[in-house]
């Protein structure tokens, strides 16, 4: 059954093979059922509730990858967009964290629609590839301050803003000691070692007495009431939203079409012409994740660049993806050691994925000035404005502005001139 239905022989792969790479590519996601929580827990969210829905939503996007477009490819809620959710929708913009469920929701909703009709190339390929690979970085840069700030490592200061925080608290050491460890292990190639490196720290701090540990690691898992339907549609359908729908549409829209070429082309899928097989089934997979995933009540779900970890052990078919998927479900009984889980702990994590997103400043063209410095406003104002969004306006507005005025017309494209227009007039309002 297995075989007709995956193809395996024709993917050169076997069942075993194919449950290794899911094994492989869960541990090297896994922290996301920890560090989720955590963040979406600062906007007020039940904890509990939001660790079953980052489970479920994870298992039913990575199943649907499976059953529906055959790729070994796993889903689960974004790191940014979680942050975007809530530090900068919740906590900087000061809408209900149900408002925002909305806003992931109908964000989820257009990219239903962009898959259906025949524009998501168009969309894609309007955007300029500098801004792309800056936005990449820019949410890396976000992220690297959540994590030294969580760690407190880096604290605010009333006249320089931030500074540096007190090295000497346990929390701070044990945070730097679990980033140093979890990059050791990457460098050593071991399989998990993000989850690693959050679980032995954790465990030492709660040994030195810095984090309690409530003495359980199974239970049935929690309620998922507090969150479940719990978006407010029609609070997300106000006009002042729709710069917060497009920003969660945006990066999802992006970092999936990265992820899955990414994957794809390290796993020999892609044709010869380069192109992606089954991609609408893909993109269809990943927009039906956003919706359920904000129904249960979490941030916009995605694909997973750490997929990657299972196709390099021989992961071809969507039976790989239909591994994680078992194995997110069967997670749902961690949620006690989910609760226990420190946020110096997690800092590591957060801080390594901000390292490997900020590589996307490489592929940004240095040699033109007109790249390069819309490219690093978009990064650089992410993190200082505390906001996803305003990194993004910034950066259209500066490309559309600088290469307008540098008479290079042609190179500024229709989407690329209204989008720049819609973010001058909403900061003009605003």
């Amino acid at each position: 059954m297995l075989e007709s239905y995956f193809k395996l022989r024709e993917h050169g792969t076997n069942v075993r093979t194919e449950v290794l790479a899911g094994l492989t590519t869960f541990l090297t996601m896994a922290y996301i059922i920890f560090v989720n929580p955590q963040i979406l827990a600062t906007t007020g969210m039940d904890a509990g509730a939001v660790f079953v829905a980052t489970c479920v939503a994870a298992a039913v996007g990575t199943g649907i990858m499976a059953l529906v477009a055959n790729y070994p490819i796993a889903l689960a809620p974004g790191m940014g967009l979680n942050a975007y959710f809530a530090f900068t929708v919740v906590g900087q913009m000061g809408y209900s964290w149900q408002v925002a469920l909305g806003a992931v929701f109908l964000s989820g909703v257009v990219f239903l629609a962009l898959t259906v009709l025949p524009v998501r190339e168009w969309v894609i390929n309007a955007i300029p590839h500098s801004l792309k690979m800056a936005i990449s970085a820019g949410i890396g840069l976000f992220l690297g301050i959540i994590a030294l700030q969580n760690a407190g490592i880096v604290v605010d200061h009333p006249v320089t803003l931030v500074t540096l925080g007190d090295l000497a608290n346990p929390a701070a050491m044990l945070a730097g000691f679990g980033f140093v460890l979890l990059v050791a292990l990457v460098a050593w190639r071991v399989t998990g070692a993000v989850i690693i490196a959050i679980l032995v720290t954790a465990v030492i701090g709660m040994m030195l007495g810095v984090s309690p540990f409530g003495g359980r690691i199974f239970s049935l898992p929690p309620s998922p009431a507090p969150t479940l339907l719990a978006m407010d549609i029609g609070g997300a359908l106000q006009a002042g939203l729709v710069t917060i729908v497009f920003t969660f549409l945006f990066i999802d829209l992006f970092d999936t079409a990265g992820t899955l070429i990414g994957v794809s082309h390290r796993a020999g899928l892609l044709t010869p012409e380069g192109k992606l097989p089954r991609l609408k089934r893909a993109l269809l997979a990943d927009s039906s994740a956003t919706m359920v995933g904000a129904a249960l009540g979490t941030s916009t779900v995605t694909s997973y660049i750490e997929s990657a970890a299972g196709t390099n052990v021989g992961g071809r078919t969507g039976l790989t993806a239909l591994t994680v998927a078992v194995l997110f479900l069967a997670c749902l009984f961690l949620a006690p050691l989910a609760g226990d889980i420190p946020a110096y702990a997690t800092a590591p994590a957060l801080l390594y994925v901000a390292c490997l997103m900020a590589r996307g400043l490489t592929e940004v063209d240095w040699d033109d000035i007109t790249e390069y410095v819309p490219a690093v406003v978009a990064a650089v104002t992410m993190p200082l404005t505390y906001s996803i969004a305003n990194g993004i306006a910034f950066g259209f507005i500066a490309y559309a502005a600088i290469k307008l005025l540098s008479g290079r017309f042609r190179e500024v494209g229709p989407a690329v001139l209204v989008l720049a227009g819609l973010f001058i007039v909403k900061f003009a309002i605003l």
